[in-house]
């Protein structure tokens, strides 16, 4: 286990972290702004929000190698691939089937670090895997009762998951060698650009929105950016990834609740039993792979 210790209990950090990333999707919805534009000025604004506390970090941006440049190109792309899809997918699906089918992004990440770097699991939590794929395929088939729509958005939210588990593995290899101040701020910025680029060339207007429209972009970047995105990967130096990634598991809720409560989007059967299939497939195997982390760290 890491020797680094918090200073404050880490489950203050991880009940603020859930709270805000739960946020994401009803400050998507609240915007009447094209996705690309949201996203953009959600990253933008972050790295604003950052630059005043980089001092002591830019200078360690010099020894960044080719490889670790060409790695953040690469988390800053699928970052901004993955923003636009499930942005997008929040116009065509309910926000309860686009943040439960996210939740798959830690088994993603574990068929991606299989085939990338041979890291190995159980049976047991390839079992778990099987039953949070099952919900998903629950949720999918109750959205084909309500409309092509919902279908499409459920796909697209899938297919940014996707996006993000390429982001993270790109994450896993440059948070051992770059501090996570530096990955954060340039993996931003990259996505950033990618995105004034899509939208200048797909002539999407980047400017003179309303002033609700700028308090939306700056609440994205605040609450689930800074809070969130930001916060787990503080919680970085102090815990494991596969601790951090349980933190999912409480956004399709968190969310689900608000959708309810904001916008009367309440849950069909199929979708609670598919969401309880989700999260208890995932904790089983977020459970088991901790497990074999902590036997593995003590043999270490």
């Amino acid at each position: 286990m890491r020797d680094v210790k918090s200073p404050i209990p880490l489950f203050i950090p991880i009940i603020v972290g859930i709270i805000a990333i739960s946020f994401s999707p009803i400050l998507v919805r609240w915007s009447h702004a094209p996705a690309s534009v949201q996203a953009m000025y959600r990253l933008l604004i972050t790295v604003l929000l950052m630059l005043p506390f980089g001092g002591r970090h830019f200078g360690t941006m010099k020894s960044i190698s080719r490889k670790n440049w060409l790695l953040l190109l690469v988390a800053g792309f699928f970052l901004a691939l993955h923003f636009l899809l499930w942005m997008s997918s929040l116009l065509y699906t309910t926000v309860a089937s686009s943040t439960i089918l996210m939740a798959l992004e830690p088994l993603f990440v574990m068929v991606g670090a299989f085939f990338l770097f041979k890291e190995r699991t159980t049976p047991f939590a390839i079992a778990a895997m099987g039953i949070a794929i099952i919900g998903a395929v629950l949720i999918g088939w109750g959205d084909i009762g309500v409309s092509a729509e919902n279908v499409y958005g459920d796909v697209l939210s899938i297919l940014g998951t996707l996006a993000m588990a390429f982001n993270m593995l790109a994450a896993q290899q440059l948070l051992t060698r770059i501090s996570s101040y530096v990955y954060s701020l340039l993996v931003f910025i990259i996505a950033g650009a990618f995105f004034a680029v899509y939208n200048f060339l797909m002539g999407i207007p980047m400017f003179n929105y309303p002033l609700q429209e700028w308090g939306v972009f700056l609440l994205l970047a605040i609450v689930p950016t800074v809070f969130g995105h930001i916060l787990f990967n503080w919680l970085l130096q102090f815990t494991n990834g596969t601790t951090i990634s349980m933190c999912v598991l409480g956004e399709p809720i968190g969310a689900s609740l608000l959708a309810a409560a904001l916008f009367g989007e309440m849950l069909s059967f199929s979708q609670m039993t598919g969401g309880v299939f989700v999260v208890v497939g995932l904790y089983l195997f977020l459970r088991t792979n901790r497990v074999s982390y902590e036997v593995n760290s003590s043999a270490a």
